[in-house]
């Protein structure tokens, strides 16, 4: 059986992770790897985290199952953050593996339910949608999304195309802090989307991996509840593991708004999903996130935390695009500041990112996509410099 297996291509970031690692060059600048990273290139554990495992550790009794869908405490802690206290009488969730197991699961849900819908999904988007979807044989389409000249939303381009979908099928929308480019719709932007996309009888499926990331806790939430608000059915895959900086303990949930009636056939389709999939969701990260948000003083200084990491992301955004400006004499840039998020996609081609990687030592994925956090303060003009050398 097994000598029948075929190689699979590799995933390009993890062997990006590989190539950064065997460089033996001093000075080298991983910018591939998504994961936030302070001034010192260290992944900290945020201080709420380390209060609630204290507090887990001494007082933890069983590690027996959750339940299939995970703690119901932690669903509605989960639907509290990311919808603001609506919905939760047509909200069925489920605890999952982190953002790409809420994907995954949402995914399973639609073939379920609608085998024949098409899956709309932005280009670009990031790379594990499509990936997913045609393993589960699913329909995949896709709208227009970045502008790379301007280094903005193509917002024609994605209205028109969203123009086209069809009732029933589904449109994968990222909530905030757009995977990979950084650029994100206007509030008045997200409205006239959720228009065309009423006016198309579509059925929205957010992807909510960084919220706070970007202009705020609130703030990253207003598309998704915006989008909640609007429609009789949405899907919302939201992951734990940037916002709350435990991207090993796989913390995720995927939430189902539909006809409150409906509530319990929705909740008990997604348990079977689970079912088949991992049967009980992990605990311990899910256990952290349900502490911290229960409690007030936990919860004030993870928020403290989860801006200072926003803060520190945009002065990097503002610092960059200044080098760039210096260095290059140009605006060419300046969309840098603008993006939100960890990343930003500069529009570099694939030969400028290469020569970056063999001749300074800087490592970004191939189509230029950067992770912000990866720089500090003192990185920031070299990777300006180089990147001026490249482009002129």
């Amino acid at each position: 059986m097994l000598e029948s297996l075929k190689p699979q291509p590799q995933d390009k970031i993890l062997q990006l992770i590989a190539m950064f690692r065997d460089d033996p060059r001093d000075g080298k600048i991983d910018l591939g790897v998504g994961v936030y990273k302070d001034a010192t290139g260290l992944t900290p554990v945020m201080r709420a985290v380390k209060s609630a495992e204290k507090t887990l550790w001494e007082t933890e009794k069983t590690k027996t199952y959750t339940g299939l869908a995970g703690e119901p405490a932690f669903n509605a802690a989960m639907v509290g953050m990311i919808l603001g206290g609506t919905h939760a009488d047509r909200a069925a969730s489920v605890a999952t593996p982190g953002g790409t197991g809420a994907i995954r699961q949402a995914l399973e849900l639609i073939r379920l339910a609608s085998p024949g819908a098409t899956v709309w999904l932005s280009n670009p988007t990031w790379p594990n949608h499509p990936s997913i979807i045609r393993y589960l044989g699913m329909k995949m389409a896709e709208y227009r999304y970045f502008d790379a000249a301007t280094g903005e939303v193509d917002f024609a381009g994605l209205t028109e195309d969203l123009g086209r979908v069809a009732p029933g099928d589904v449109v994968l929308l990222h909530g905030c802090c757009h995977n990979p480019t950084g650029a994100n719709p206007t509030a008045d932007q997200w409205r006239q989307i959720v228009q065309v996309l009423k006016g198309r009888g579509a059925v929205p499926l957010v992807d909510l991996a960084y919220q706070g990331f970007g202009d705020g806790l609130e703030e990253d939430a207003f598309a998704t509840r915006l989008i909640a608000d609007s429609f009789p059915e949405v899907l919302i895959a939201a992951s734990c593991s940037k916002n709350f900086g435990i991207y090993r303990e796989r913390t995720g949930v995927l939430i189902a708004l539909g006809d409150a009636g409906r509530k319990a056939v929705v909740q008990g389709n997604l348990a079977f999903l689970n079912r088949q999939n991992y049967s009980f969701p992990p605990d311990h990260g899910a256990r952290l996130v349900t502490m911290i948000l229960e409690d007030q003083a936990l919860t004030a200084d993870w928020k403290a935390e989860l801006e200072e990491v926003r803060q520190n992301m945009l002065s990097l955004r503002k610092q960059l695009a200044d080098e760039l400006r210096k260095a290059t004499n140009s605006d060419r840039f300046d969309f840098v500041a603008r993006h939100r998020g960890m990343f930003s996609r500069l529009g570099l081609s694939e030969d400028q990112v290469n020569r970056l990687r063999e001749e300074a030592g800087i490592y970004m994925v191939g189509d230029s996509r950067i992770n912000i956090a990866g720089l500090n303060a003192r990185t920031v003009p070299i990777l300006a410099a180089a990147i001026a050398k490249v482009a002129g």
